[in-house]
């Protein structure tokens, strides 16, 4: 673009008001996106350039988001250049007390550091909580494997102080229980400290809100679902949530007291929270938006608003906080997202069947293994295979869609593997970790034993259904049914349908169904072969 004064050519150059962004994975992704949309140039910051959106950036810089003093640095310098630095935020990191930071020592608009500290070491938040009176569990913080026994009763809950998605989070029911958290929760911490809480019953909630010009505005309440103790693995969460709206309501104010006592006043607020037999009770709030899918995906797909575009705007201190730009509410649908995980091995082949490829309703489907790479059973919410998202009017199709297309994604693991033999040995037993795929009864469990042990014929045997097996109703961790399950071990190894007698496998195969689902029994044919 440009003119002419006396017969000179003048050009115009258009500088963009600039965003730094710290993280370019998934979960940073459409803060990127939004942040480019809204004609803004993007400044990314993340410690890999081979994150999985730092080619969206508009511009890209390799930095540990730990050294908050390099990126103040690179903030200070883009500042003083022409077209500056107009905000700085996160969403789905660990690090929102860096963007605080950078913020604080740059005069952007942010959180004081003091605070986003708050909302990052679980120990300072806890003591915040506990000094405002917020709902919380009893706690103490320690640096060491062997403490003094706990001064309320078990169980207890370990984690990391300074970690987030689950890692290092575990159940203690005795003092062995405890010593062996705090042996992997302190592997976690980059403090090297843990901390133990009183353990919460009940149902759990997440919660995304914007904090803006003394308002706390709520995005949106989802049902979290958790499973395979003592780890604490979310297997989805559905928005919104079901809850009853006067018992939401009293969620939500614990909620904003909680993220009062930690002096969060500019930005995004994440929180888990649940309803005890105690009434609510915080688990935890973060400065930030969640990740987990929950505030780039699962919201705006079930109300068409976009907290992002909100927590971008607030970042840049320019949010109306009496009508907040990004989350009006343009439909009632609901979205669900579920997890697909897998027993441990290597990743031979994924296969992705037409229940989860061809839904209308399923949105996403994201991969976090793939072949040839090696997989675990999860003990934390970032070690699951996959996620899926989906989004309908009607709650029943949108979990049904999402349940439908978890079951959809085939893991096939590699023969002969070590890590997949062990865990395949392990006996069926509701105690062993990780636990096996369908629980039974003793009476299916005797059946099973007086089964022929011994290799089938391959050439000649087909998979005939086993009766003791198929009508109790089992499921496996994906709610497939033992019937369904052996239909996806046929489709991965092509054996033809069942024939009219029973246990032609032997009892090698049922017992790998029984302990590794479809994934065992296919990899107990595919070592035959």
């Amino acid at each position: 673009m440009g003119f002419t004064i006396r017969g000179k050519d003048i050009k115009l150059v258009l500088v963009k008001e600039r965003l730094m962004i710290l993280g370019a994975g998934v979960m940073q992704g459409p803060a990127i996106r939004i942040a480019n949309e809204m004609g803004l140039e993007s400044v990314v910051v993340d410690g890999s350039k081979d994150a999985p959106c730092a080619g969206e950036a508009a511009i890209f810089e390799q930095i540990d988001l730990k050294n908050k003093e390099k990126i103040t640095e690179l903030a200070l310098r883009l500042k003083a250049e022409h077209g500056g630095l107009s905000g700085v935020m996160t969403a789905g990191t660990d690090f929102s007390a860096t963007a605080a930071w950078v913020a604080e020592h740059t005069g952007l608009p942010g959180n004081t550091y003091s605070a986003a500290l708050n909302a990052s070491d679980k120990g300072r938040m806890r003591q915040c909580f506990k000094k405002a009176g917020v709902p919380s569990p009893e706690f103490f913080v320690t640096g060491k494997k062997t403490p003094a026994p706990p001064p309320f009763p078990y169980p207890v809950v370990v984690k990391p102080i300074d970690n987030m998605g689950g890692r290092g989070c575990k159940r203690a029911n005795n003092e062995t229980e405890l010593r062996r958290a705090l042996d992997e929760a302190l592997k976690f911490s980059r403090a090297g400290q843990a901390i133990v809480e009183e353990y919460m019953d009940g149902p759990e909630y997440s919660v995304d809100a914007i904090v803006y010009g003394g308002k706390i505005t709520i995005c949106g309440l989802a049902d979290r679902h958790i499973f395979f103790p003592p780890y604490f693995i979310e297997m989805g969460h559905t928005m919104p949530s079901k809850l009853e709206s006067e018992t939401a309501s009293m969620l939500l104010e614990t909620f904003k007291t909680g993220v009062r006592s930690l002096g969060l006043t500019l930005g995004a607020a994440k929180g888990d929270i649940k309803l005890t037999s105690k009434g609510p009770m915080i688990g935890e709030i973060a400065a930030r938006l969640s990740g987990g899918y929950m505030s780039g995906w699962t919201y705006p797909y079930s109300s068409g608003a976009e907290p992002t575009k909100a927590a971008i705007l607030a970042a840049l201190g320019r949010l109306n906080a009496d009508d907040p730009q990004g989350l009006r509410r343009e439909r009632d649908w609901v979205s669900a997202e579920r997890a697909f995980i897998s027993i441990p091995g290597l990743v031979n082949t994924i296969k992705i069947m037409e229940s989860a490829e061809n839904n209308k309703y399923v949105k996403n489907i994201f991969f976090r293994a793939h072949e040839r790479e090696r997989v675990i059973f999860p003990e934390n919410n970032v070690s699951k295979c996959g996620n899926v998202i989906s989004a309908a009017p009607d709650r029943k199709d949108a979990v049904t869609a999402a349940e439908e297309a978890a079951r959809g994604i085939l893991i096939r693991l590699a023969p002969h593997d070590t890590a997949t033999d062990i865990f395949l040995s392990a006996d069926e037993d509701a105690s062993n970790w990780p636990p096996s795929a369908f629980s039974v009864s003793e009476d299916v469990r005797k059946a099973l034993a007086a089964l022929p042990s011994g290799k089938p014929d391959l050439r000649r045997a087909a998979i005939a259904p086993f009766p003791a097996l198929l009508d109790r109703g089992a499921v496996d961790y994906a709610g497939r049914s033992v019937a369904e399950s052996l239909e996806a071990v046929r489709t991965l190894t092509g054996l033809p349908l069942p024939l009219d007698r029973e246990g032609s496998f032997g009892r090698e195969f049922w017992t790998a169904l029984l302990r590794g689902g479809y994934q065992g029994a296919a990899y107990i044919l595919d070592c035959l072969t």
